[in-house]
This record gives structure tokens, sequence and C-alpha cells, in this order.
């Protein structure tokens, strides 16, 4: 009996070795990943954390170019509704947004997924040796097998799994109506690049214009200073506007250049492609303001995307707070299963004796919460709380849509008047600079007499460019706060599909 005792002890001894050893060496092989868990040591300076050459090899792989963006033609001229469907199928944004709305889409299954029985199978064997006393102590061992399979039903819980699934449809309306927003902004920043840099372009003429202008009183001067009636003063004044004039020429070329960087950047590809578009007319077609700025705040009140996402989210709010309210209710559910169970069993070293049968069991069980540390109380205050907050959300942001469709309807009418006084200055500029240029090569006028009118001349040129961008701009910024831009088209439903 003593020999069953100390090789009982023996068996649990070496168990007990083997198990620290495999800890022991399962440490030894995580410890080289632990010391890569360090922070920088000071914080006066930079320093290479241990894996920074691997990050830095594989960005370096990665390339320059957008796996996704639409090759772009280098011969071709692209309009503006061509730079628009460039972007919405090249730009990342979209592919994230789109990504997202998919991700909702699975979780309405997971949601759902709660309605469905759950079956699982099961099967175990365990071994036991233990010292039984009959008459003696004696050593026994016990091999038990189970097999079979487990099912759990929730049959009625309240209205929790319902308000589960419309808090994850609300959450897919927002994603969805996001992925709109996105193209929206996507069109947006297209259409405002392109006039941007079309904007630039008539700066770069402007400036030009008004570079030969300089050149023009540059060599009046100099006739006049060579027929003995202008002075050195006059000579050196002139070719300061000339050196003035080519700097303003060089920067409004720098701007041009930045511009295109910026249209190139909004469609999504790298911004090093070059890319040609075609110009806009130099005056705008006016805008049809013939609808009313009421119609225009109850079309954005009703189609905005953000308004939209907004009133999702109320939505989604209001069944949290349903979902929390079931918390206080009971839970049934059916509970079955079967299966097939072995037990095998010997003595003093005899051979296993044992016998199997199937096994079941079903039942209905009722799950009544009574204490619970007021966790559902806090959460259906939380609830409630998030769903206020989404009240007050969703009317500070109608009133800030308001706020925008009637500032950027003001800025268009505003941008149309100005561009007509614009006409108007640049027509009277033009005629004061040629009369007091004539005059001066007459003899008749005098130097600073010429040089205001240029200056004036310059600046009407530039105002009417920036009034004429300012109306595009102005167009767009109208249309973006209405919620007209990338507007979706009329729902497809599942049986059109």
């Amino acid at each position: 009996m003593r020999l069953n005792i100390t090789n009982l002890w023996w068996r649990q001894w070496r168990i007990k070795v083997w198990l620290c050893s495999a800890g022991f060496l399962f440490f030894l092989f995580q410890y080289p990943l632990c010391g890569q868990n360090v922070a920088p040591p000071a914080p006066d300076k930079p320093w290479a954390p241990p894996t920074l050459d691997e990050y830095e090899r594989e960005l370096s792989q990665m390339g320059r170019e957008n796996s996704n963006a639409v090759p772009i033609d280098l011969e071709k001229t692209y309009d503006l509704p061509e730079l628009i469907d460039i972007a919405e199928r090249s730009h990342p944004e979209t592919r994230v947004a789109w990504e997202q709305a998919r991700a909702e889409a699975r979780a309405i299954g997971l949601s759902e997924s709660a309605y469905y029985p759950h079956l699982a199978a099961l099967a175990s064997e365990d071994f036991a040796h233990q010292l039984t006393a009959l008459s003696t102590v004696f050593p026994a061992n016990g091999i038990e097998e189970n097999t079979g399979v487990d099912l759990d039903w929730l049959l009625f819980d309240f209205g929790g799994r319902k308000a589960t699934v419309a808090e994850a449809r609300q959450e897919l309306m927002l994603a969805n109506v996001n992925f709109n927003a996105t193209h929206q902004k996507i069109v947006f920043n297209v259409t405002e690049s392109f006039y941007g840099y079309n904007t630039s372009r008539q700066q770069v003429e402007a400036a030009q214009s008004t570079l030969q202008a300089a050149q023009t009183v540059a060599e009046a001067s100099e006739a006049r200073f060579d027929n003995g009636l202008g002075t050195t003063q006059d000579v050196l004044q002139a070719e300061q506007e000339l050196a003035q004039a080519d700097y303003d020429l060089e920067a409004s070329q720098g701007a041009l250049s930045d511009a295109q960087v910026t249209l190139v950047h909004a469609l999504g590809v790298f911004p090093t492609v070059q890319i040609h578009v075609v110009g806009i007319p130099e005056k705008p077609v006016p805008d049809n303001l013939d609808e009313s700025l009421d119609d225009l705040v109850d079309r954005a009140l009703s189609q905005r995307p953000d308004l939209l996402a907004k009133l999702a989210s109320l939505k989604a709010s209001q069944a949290a707070v349903h979902k929390a309210r079931a918390a206080y209710y009971p839970q049934i559910s059916l509970d079955a299963g079967a299966g097939w169970s072995k037990l095998d069993v010997n003595a003093y070293n005899s051979p296993y004796v044992g016998n199997s049968k199937p096994v079941y069991s079903a039942g209905l069980a009722i799950e009544f919460p009574i204490f619970d540390g007021f966790a559902r109380r806090n959460n259906l205050r939380s609830a409630e709380s998030q769903l206020k907050a989404a009240e007050s959300d969703l009317a500070n942001s109608r009133d800030t849509a308001v706020e925008q469709v009637m500032t950027t309807y003001i800025d268009l009418k505003t941008a149309l008047r100005k561009q007509d006084a614009a006409e108007v200055l640049l027509s009277a500029a033009q005629t004061a600079f040629d009369a007091s240029l004539d005059s001066y090569k007459h003899g008749l006028g005098t130097y600073v007499d010429v040089e205001v009118a240029q200056r004036n001349l310059a600046d009407a040129r530039t105002t009417l460019v920036d009034a004429r961008s300012a109306i595009y701009t102005s167009r767009i910024a109208l249309a973006l706060s209405v919620g007209d831009l990338a507007k979706p088209g009329p729902a497809i439903s599942a049986s059109q599909n």
C-alpha cells in the first residue's frame, strides 16, 4: 500500500516538473519579444524604435501610386465631369466609407443571429486517478467520455433583440448617408479645385497683361528721355514698375503650380501627375436665382446627408433606450441537449469495465434579474442622456444648415453684382490708362499720372478675376449647402434587383 502511495506521489511530482519546465521554456521564447515593448528613453530627443527600419522598408516597397487610381491620359484634356468621375473612382476616402458601410451591413446580420437557436457540438474525455477506501485502501482509475449536441434558444426577451437589430439598422443608415456625404465632399473639393486652378490661370493672364502695360510705359518713358522731355527719375520708376510686374507674374505662375497640385490631389491620384484640364469662360453664365430662398432651405432640410446622418443617430439612440428598458424584464429560453456517455473504471490494475448509454435533456429556463449593482439603471440613464443629446444635436445641425444656405445664397447674389461692378471698373481703368499713356507720350501728362493709371488697371484686372471666381465658388458652395452635389438617384427596391 505504501508503494502505491509513493507511485502516485511520484507521478504527480513528474507532472508538476513537466508543467514548470514547459512554462519556463515558453517564457524564454517570449522574452525577446518583450524587449520590443519599450518607449523612448528620454523626452529631449527623438529615437529609433527596434523595428523602425522594418516599417521604413515596407513603406518604401509600397510605391508612390495609388493602386486603385484610374489611369490618367497625359495627352488628354479633361473637363469637370470627367475629373469628378476620376475622383469618385480613385479617391481612397470613398473606399473607406464604402467598407465602413459594408461592415455595418454585416453588423445587422450579427444582431439578427440572436433570433436563431445556438447549436453546439460537445465532446470530452476525462481521466481520474484516486485512492478509494473500502475495507482497504486501493488505487482506482476512471475514464469518462461524453459526446453530444447542445441547443440554446432565446424565445422571448420583451423586445431586447428587436431594439438591438433596430439600432444596427440605424447605424447602417448612418454609414450609408456618410458614404454619400463623402462623395459630396469629394465632388465639392474637385469642383472648387478645378475653378481655383482656372482662376489661377486667369490671374497669370492678368499678370501678363500688366507686364505688357509696364513694358509699354517703360518704352514711352525712355522715348521721352531720348527726346529730352523726360527725366532719369521717370525712367528708373518705369523700370521699377516693370520689375514689379515681372515679379507678380512669377508669383502668379507659382500659385498656378500650387493650384494644379491641389487639383490633382483632390482627384485621389499622386500629386506629381501632370494633367491637362479645360478652361472656363471668362464671364460665368448667370445662375438662375428664380428659386426662392425658402425653397432652397426646405430642400436642404430634407436631403442634406449630414442631417440624415443626425436623424439616423437619433433613431439609433431611441433603439438603445428600448434595449436598456428591455433589460428590466425576464428572458425565456429553451435549453435542450442529446448525446452519448461512456464510463470505464478499473481497480488494482485490472482491465477496465464500464457501460455507455444515451443521455438527453430539455426544458424551459426563465431568467429574471433581481439586482445587478444598479448596472441596468445606469445603462438606461446613459442611453436616455445620449438620446437627449442626439435630439439637441439634430436641432443644432438643422439651424446650422439653414444658416449655411442663407449665407451661400447671399454670397452668390453678391458675387453676381460684384462682377458687374468689376467689369465697369476694368473698363474705366483701361480708358483712364490709355488716355494717360497717350497724354504722356505727347508730353501733356506726367509719369505719376501714368503710373497711377497703370496700377489701377492692374488692380481692376485682378478684381474682375476674383469676382468671377467668387461666382463659381459661391455656386458650388450653395449646391453643397443645399445637398444637391452627387445627389443619389431613386432607391432600388429588392424586387427590382
